[in-house]
């Protein structure tokens, strides 16, 4: 799933030094829930994969507090294993030349996040079926008159002849 606003301020705090508690207050959870909202969000597998990327990427120096001010690294060793860094690559994403090449890409790749995948596929369905009833009430009598028409085959004009018996 996609990080929410709470979900990014909580690791921006996490990030900063506070623990899950005072992090949990940062990101907008009241005060007398925070405890539990800390847990839930620390233990969140988008959260734990985003901090993962983020280490990655920009190592924080100094030690990463726990809920009581422990050291977290074992939360999230263990967490390592269960979840693996959902990521989106640029390179990959510049192969393609149009929008629609890259969502079609992204709904049959297998090793993308599958809500992504339906995303994809939603946002794909403009551009590969028409609607029912998409054209207008004159685009469908249109299309009725030349049906119609289509039945009978095109006929010569009319050759006319003068009265006296020359063509005119």
């Amino acid at each position: 799933m996609a990080l929410t606003p709470k979900k990014r301020d909580f690791i921006a705090a996490v990030r900063g030094g506070a623990s899950n508690r005072d992090a949990a207050i940062a990101a907008g959870c009241p005060e007398k829930t925070a405890s539990a909202a800390g847990s839930r969000l620390a233990k969140d597998p988008d959260v734990i994969a985003e901090l993962l990327k983020l280490n990655a990427l920009h190592p924080v120096k100094g030690v990463v507090k726990g809920v009581k001010g422990e050291t977290d690294d074992s939360g999230l060793a263990e967490a390592v294993g269960e979840v693996e860094p959902v990521g989106f690559e640029l390179g990959t994403a510049l192969m393609h030349r149009d929008p629609k090449s890259f969502l079609l890409a992204v709904m049959n790749d297998l090793g993308t996040e599958p809500k992504l995948r339906v995303d994809a596929a939603k946002a794909l369905m403009p551009f590969v079926h028409q609607r029912k009833g998409e054209g207008g009430k004159k685009e469908e009598r249109q299309k009725a008159a030349e049906q119609a028409a289509s039945k009978f085959g095109r006929q010569a004009p009319p050759k006319l002849v003068a009265e006296n018996g020359k063509k005119v």
